[in-house]
């Protein structure tokens, strides 16, 4: 499988490494609810291995809400067909609060991905950092 290879972006994104170097860690922790309460500090947001500044510009991050918002949408609309399909005479109230409760609870991971597929763009592997 080439494309979940080392050097590919799939595989920074799935294996929580720097986009660049793909060696160093992006997040600190690689379970995603331990991220989210975690305080973001100066040594844990550039690569332990090629020091890439992770925040490429004041603001950089609010792109990474477009990518959020498309994986909500995607989250949401799966759950709404399979509660259609698996539930066929549920209540549309109920069903509402099945999508809303798992979109809650997905939010931490929503965030942890979002974040690594937006600096994934704008970054590219270089394999002389190894």
């Amino acid at each position: 499988m080439k494309f979940i290879s080392k050097g590919s972006k799939f595989y920074s994104i799935l294996f929580n490494k720097c986009p660049r170097c793909h060696s160093g860690k992006f997040w600190k922790h690689t379970n995603p609810f331990k991220n989210i309460f975690n305080k973001e500090e100066k040594d844990d947001m550039c690569c332990s291995n090629c020091l890439l500044l992770f925040e490429l510009e004041v603001g950089f991050w609010y792109g990474a809400m477009y990518v959020s918002y498309a994986i909500g949408v995607a989250i949401m609309l799966f759950l709404w067909g399979l509660s259609s399909v698996l539930f066929p005479e549920i209540n549309i109230f109920n069903q509402i609060f099945f999508v809303i409760f798992f979109i809650l609870l997905s939010a931490p991971l929503n965030y942890h991905y979002s974040r690594l597929i937006w600096i994934n763009i704008f970054v590219h592997y270089k394999n002389e950092f190894l």
